[in-house]
């Protein structure tokens, strides 16, 4: 890549001195005989998109968004079916589709080796759209009930101190919460009615801490994995708390799992949601599908 164009967009809140940052890129790239990036800075208003459609135009070959994974998520809304790699750096909390991947996510320099020598794979692509709003890309998970209030709950405070570990403290409360009413159908598969305490439609399998919900999901299978997740009690949390953390060889899982390449999902009431991490507010309808193979990303060679 010694003659090519690259991009790197980055969330600037993340980061308490930017300049120091990018000199530390800079010299590495020169020490290792790269093109320096160009750099171009996320917004309150574009947290990405727009970025990243203007690196394309000025002739980038690869885009590469640091920041957290609504940084990554943003980014990739420009870039699918683009054909240009988009290479994955470490910025965020969870950093979730590079965990999936197996990419480094807590060496900055690691990551940016991977990124402009490494090879490219097809990575699926979740489509979402809540009640009749637009669809909007997801790459790693869509949910509602506990999981979008532990988002919703975790400030960038608390995160900042506690890393993910900020989730689990902001999700604690709702544990003793009853749930909600849902209907779920995926795949074609007859629908069925459930009080959940969260629904979660992922495009990977892996959280943070290495936790894996959906064991079987893929980020290029084709498919999204549905989890809904219906403890009656807080000892049954425990119980599913054990059957996840022991890759389900103890506990009792409580959790209803379907697969397929659209997800259909209704509840009773307005229950908050979260796309990739990012609170969207409460939403009573979410309609998910895949598109296969629709993002380029950047893997080791």
């Amino acid at each position: 890549m010694s003659d090519t164009a690259w991009a790197i967009v980055v969330n600037p809140t993340k980061f308490d001195d930017l300049d120091a940052l990018k000199r530390r890129v800079s010299a590495l790239c020169t020490g290792r005989g790269w093109p320096e990036p160009r750099w171009y800075e996320t917004t309150a208003e574009d947290p990405g998109t727009g970025q990243a459609a203007e690196a394309m135009q000025d002739g980038a070959a690869l885009v590469c968004p640091l920041g957290g994974d609504g940084t990554v998520r943003a980014v990739a809304t420009a870039m699918l079916d683009s054909g240009v790699p988009l290479g994955l750096l470490p910025g965020g909390t969870g950093n979730l589709l590079a965990r999936n991947l197996g990419l480094p996510i807590d060496d900055l320099d690691a990551a940016l080796a991977v990124a402009v020598t490494g090879s490219d794979t097809g990575v699926d692509a979740g489509m979402v759209a809540f009640d009749e709003r637009e669809p909007e890309v997801f790459l790693v998970m869509a949910g509602m009930g506990l999981d979008a209030e532990a988002v919703a709950g975790a400030s960038v405070q608390l995160k900042r101190q506690f890393g993910w570990v900020a989730y689990a403290l902001s999700g604690l409360k709702g544990l003793v919460r009853s749930g909600f009413s849902v209907r779920v159908a995926a795949g074609g598969q007859r629908a069925f009615s459930q009080h959940a305490a969260t629904v979660m439609i992922g495009n990977c399998g892996e959280l943070t801490a290495g936790v894996r919900l959906m064991p079987d999901a893929r980020v290029d299978d084709g498919l999204l994995d549905v989890a809904v997740v219906s403890p009656r009690s807080l000892g049954s949390w425990f119980a599913v708390g054990a059957y996840i953390l022991t890759r389900h060889r103890f506990g009792h899982s409580a959790i209803a799992h379907l697969r397929g390449p659209e997800v259909g999902i209704v509840a009773a009431e307005p229950i908050d949601a979260q796309l990739d991490g990012d609170g969207v507010g409460r939403v009573t309808a979410v309609t998910c599908s895949v598109r296969p193979g629709a993002l380029t990303v950047r893997v080791p060679a």
